[in-house]
């Protein structure tokens, strides 16, 4: 007496539509993702009272009237040589370096981005001070 299997039939999920959708939607978003911009806005209060150490204060004054390193003036081209100069002479510490960015309000969220693109070029990390929310 044979004794015969059931017939199991497959059960498959078909994914080549999956990943169409999921290619489609990948070049949806890095397209629009160029072509939006950034609208200035004045910088956010902390509920945070947690401090870290300053080590290199960089300020950022409104109505473009510059930058200073350390409480020393300097222009937008020499900013990434003037923090240079200031990391190299806090190295000697053997300590973590970080740049404070202190920022007025008004101040465009642009130039928050380049001093943070020039501590991470130079090796260092970067903060952005808050005002305590009251």
């Amino acid at each position: 007496m044979a004794i015969r299997e059931k017939k199991r039939e497959l059960t498959e999920v078909n994914l080549t539509s999956m990943t169409d959708i999921i290619f489609m939607l990948l070049i949806f978003f890095m397209l629009t993702s160029t072509l939006i911009k950034v609208v200035p806005f004045e910088l956010p209060e902390s509920f945070s009272r947690a401090k870290a150490p300053i080590k290199i204060t960089v300020e950022i004054r409104s109505a473009d009237q510059g930058y200073e390193v350390n409480d020393t003036p300097t222009t937008e081209e020499e900013l990434k040589n003037v923090i240079a100069l200031a990391i190299e002479a806090k190295k000697a510490s053997k300590e973590d370096i970080t740049v404070t960015i202190i920022a007025e309000k008004g101040v465009q969220f642009q130039k928050v981005t380049d001093v943070i693109k020039i501590a991470n070029s130079l090796g260092t990390k970067a903060i952005l001070a808050t005002q305590p929310h009251t």
